[in-house]
């Protein structure tokens, strides 16, 4: 039955392998269990529901990546657009996370359209190549800096605006979390280089661990008013029946004081840096497992980002900000997955999670801050590809990954290379390279500018 569903031998696999394949795939990403839920909690969700929601949401995913396109892929909800959910989205615009859940769902259902037709070709086709690699760079700063923020070794400064932390001041809480962030960091790099599977958990772990230690001893103090809580698991304050709390509150907005240029920008920030992440993630793992044809293109793409679509939208009614196939799918590959059967593994492993709730409920910011600094590593290390020798293509990258970490804020490092790419080029008498849909997005940005 395996061997008819997902062909191993045609392609070269066996169900050890996949299964080998499928474990070490969900130990690299795991660690989205723990992020996910504290930085959508800053928008005001239950925290054990969105870890429900995140675990239920790479289940369904991953499973229909698996069904649908046969490919060793795994999804779940991406980093860069949840902090852009709950920072900008319902931080700096001040809208309800609700409202944010609905732009996630419409983004899905458009996403799931475009999946089905070939209108997803000539919206890539449009975005220069160089743009999408400052989008990428640009969300890894950003991730990164929120990983700072999270770890306290980043703090407000009236002079400045960041500075930071004075380790000394407020040792048995800023203090010591500060210094746990910078330790994990340390192991999760050190643990990456020596090509450790599931570095990124391992080092979550590790770092909580050590603070578990710190409290037990009294180096680490709980001061909850000040945002300090145990470190220790509590299973009897977990509810699986939370998820109810989100589950289809993406229907119900009030939409009074919504404003129309907002939403249109908030679904294009959404959709652009879905569809072109996911994109580049099914390239750049495809062509690691060599499952690109002699044209470079990849097989069944069509199903690959209709499950990526599919997975959006579930997600939503769940109650979790974008679902995207993950970059960590590389190391399954690695192991020898080359079929939907190790993601059938991991998307398991993904609802088995749930029970083991509160165990990530507990993971404090200052342990998951290492991984937001090292994932944004991880995408900053796009900067590589920038063409820097074409300065009409690298100054909207450069504004662009500049704008995002500095304004706090996707969407507008998106608007920012936009505007450039379209003003620079044309008055550079380079008005050939521009696409139609670009000079539309670009109308549309200054709009949102002129009038909001």
């Amino acid at each position: 039955m395996l061997e008819k569903w997902f062909k191993l031998r045609e392609n070269n696999t066996n169900v050890r392998t996949e299964v080998i394949a499928g474990i070490t795939t969900f130990m690299t990403m795991a660690y989205i269990l723990a992020v996910n839920p504290d930085i959508l909690s800053a928008s005001g969700m239950d925290k054990n529901a969105v870890l429900m929601a995140t675990a239920l949401a790479a289940f369904v995913g991953t499973i229909a990546m698996a069904l649908l396109a046969n490919y060793p892929f795994a999804l779940a909800p991406g980093l860069g657009l949840n902090a852009y959910f709950a920072y900008t989205i319902c931080g700096n615009m001040g809208y309800s996370w609700q409202f944010a859940l609905f732009a996630v769902f419409i983004e899905g259902l458009i996403f799931i359209v475009l999946s089905l037709t070939n209108v997803r070709e000539a919206i890539f086709n449009a975005i220069p190549l160089t743009l999408k690699k400052g989008v990428s760079v640009g969300i890894g700063l950003f991730v990164a800096f929120i990983g700072l923020q999270n770890s306290y070794l980043v703090v407000n400064d009236d002079t400045t605006l960041v500075s930071v932390v004075n380790f000394r001041e407020n040792f048995s809480t800023v203090g010591i979390s500060a210094l746990l962030a910078v330790i994990g960091l340390f192991i999760i790099a050190i643990l990456y280089v020596k090509k450790v599977k599931g570095s990124i958990l391992i080092g979550i772990f590790a770092t909580w661990v050590l603070g578990m230690l710190c409290q037990a001893v009294g180096i680490y103090t709980v001061d909850a008013e000040a945002g300090f809580y145990s470190l220790f698991p509590s299973w009897s304050s977990f509810d699986l029946t939370a998820i109810g709390s989100t589950f289809g509150q993406c229907f119900k907005v009030d939409f009074d004081g919504v404003r129309i240029f907002d939403f249109i920008v908030i679904i294009c920030s959404f959709l652009f840096v879905d569809m072109f992440d996911t994109l580049g993630t099914l390239i750049g793992v495809a062509n690691k497992a060599d499952m690109l044809d002699k044209n470079g293109k990849l097989l069944r793409i069509r199903e690959a980002l209709l499950a990526d679509a599919i997975a959006t939208s579930a997600g939503a009614v769940l109650g979790t900000s974008t679902t995207t196939t993950f970059v960590e799918s590389s190391a399954g590959v690695s192991e020898g997955g080359r079929t939907g059967l190790s993601s059938i593994v991991t998307g398991f492993l993904f609802l088995l999670a749930i029970f083991f709730a509160p165990v990530f409920c507990a993971i404090p910011g200052f342990a998951t801050a290492p991984a937001l600094m090292f994932v944004g590593f991880l995408m900053v290390s796009a900067v590589a590809e920038i063409d820097f020798k074409d300065m009409t293509e690298a100054v909207p990258a450069y504004l662009c990954l500049l704008a995002m970490p500095l304004m706090y804020s996707i969407s507008e490092g998106i608007a920012v290379g936009i505007i450039s790419y379209v003003v620079i080029n044309l008055i550079c008498g380079k008005a050939k390279k521009i696409t139609p849909l670009m000079y539309v997005l670009a109308v549309l940005f200054v709009l949102k500018y002129v009038f909001l």
